[in-house]
């Protein structure tokens, strides 16, 4: 995966303004304020609230 940690340090949940934190599997970006999970495609963050969804229905 190609986040690198200045790309992290710097990008922020588009609903609170919150640090998001890359999962395990680098496939999302976890904010845990509003619960949400946003995807990685293509080593890409995908940073539209439309597009998360809540980390309860995540596998």
């Amino acid at each position: 995966m190609n986040l690198t940690p200045q790309l992290l340090d710097i990008i922020a949940c588009p609903k609170c303004k919150g640090a998001l934190l890359l999962t395990a599997a680098s496939d999302a970006l976890l904010c845990h304020h509003c619960a949400l999970s946003y995807p990685v495609r293509d080593e890409i963050p995908v940073l539209l609230i439309d597009e998360a969804t809540p980390l309860t229905e995540r596998s």
